[in-house]
């Protein structure tokens, strides 16, 4: 059972959270599991974590959220969308709902804002997942490309099958058939009077990629001081050299990858995502058995202290 819980962000915008626990123990005992939050990549929502929260509810408290302008939440046409708002509303919920110290796992900006909450705010995370997102920055190009892709999106579509046809086969940014992506974009899409329209405003999904893709984030990804599992899909688009990099920058860094797997990791690949994450939080479990501990020697410094190679 899938259960909705608003929570009310930065500037009072309202925020749909998702709990996936289904613990047939009650759920007064599921709301003790240690907590997760799941953040979905731009365009996303909650619902693309279904599958990995089906077993993750087995031994934790999974909730997604559906970001500002994403999903089921507001989307004030003024924003802002920014990185210290998308950040602040993370840190709202899980304030909100009692998840720390919580484990963030991210998806695409859902990883970046991951870690640069980790990076705020330590106290309130106990582990991240970084999932298929760069460090590095993307440049003027790219953001060009994708207004440009949006512009060529055929809307409004008739049916959700030419969704579903156009994402996961026409679209020319697609290689090769994938099946997943057309259901990805599937779930974003909602039925207006004259057809399938997205549940986001694309001019706003720019307006938020705008806040990150012209920095590089490797001096934030620096001062995360809890352990971080770096994940990328072998046909993603974080490469290995880089993936590996971001490892070696993060004081507490481990790396994973999964095969035959694009961007869309946890999507495309629900049981190799899984092969790939479970180990990184059973570790935590035996390093953590009583989330009321402070861990044995944690490092305490300022974050600002350290002087880590960035590149």
């Amino acid at each position: 059972m899938v259960r909705r819980v608003d929570v009310t962000g930065t500037d009072g915008v309202r925020l749909a959270a998702w709990e996936f626990a289904d613990s047939p123990k009650g759920r007064a005992e599921s709301e003790r599991a240690p907590g997760i939050l799941l953040l979905h990549g731009l365009m996303g929502r909650s619902a693309h974590w279904a599958s990995p929260a089906r077993w993750l509810s087995e031994r934790h408290r999974p909730v997604g959220l559906d970001q500002r302008g994403h999903g089921r939440s507001d989307k004030p046409a003024e924003g802002p969308y920014t990185r210290d708002a998308y950040v602040a509303d993370a840190e709202a919920a899980i304030e909100q709902l009692g998840l720390a110290p919580v484990v963030l796992i991210g998806h695409s900006m859902g990883a970046l804002t991951a870690w640069q909450l980790a990076a705020k705010r330590p106290d309130l995370v106990k582990a991240l997942i970084i999932c298929d997102m760069r460090a590095s920055a993307l440049g003027a190009a790219s953001q060009r490309e994708w207004e440009d892709w949006f512009a060529s999106w055929p809307l409004p579509f008739a049916t959700l099958a030419d969704v579903r046809k156009w994402f996961g086969e026409d679209d020319p940014w697609v290689e090769r058939p994938n099946p997943s992506r057309g259901e990805f974009f599937a779930e974003v899409m909602a039925e207006r009077a004259d057809g399938w329209r997205p549940v986001f405003s694309r001019e706003q999904m720019l307006r938020s990629r705008a806040t990150w893709v012209y920095d590089a984030h490797w001096e934030e990804l620096a001062q995360v001081r809890c352990p971080t599992l770096v994940l990328r899909g072998i046909d993603g688009e974080l490469g290995r050299a880089e993936a590996q990099e971001m490892v070696r920058v993060l004081p507490r860094g481990q790396y994973a990858e999964v095969a035959d797997a694009g961007h869309l990791v946890h999507y495309d690949q629900p049981e190799g995502w899984r092969t790939a994450v479970e180990p990184f939080l059973e570790q935590l479990a035996e390093d953590h058995p009583d989330d009321g501990d402070e861990e044995e020697g944690r490092d305490d410094r300022d974050p600002s202290a350290a002087d880590p190679a960035i590149p």
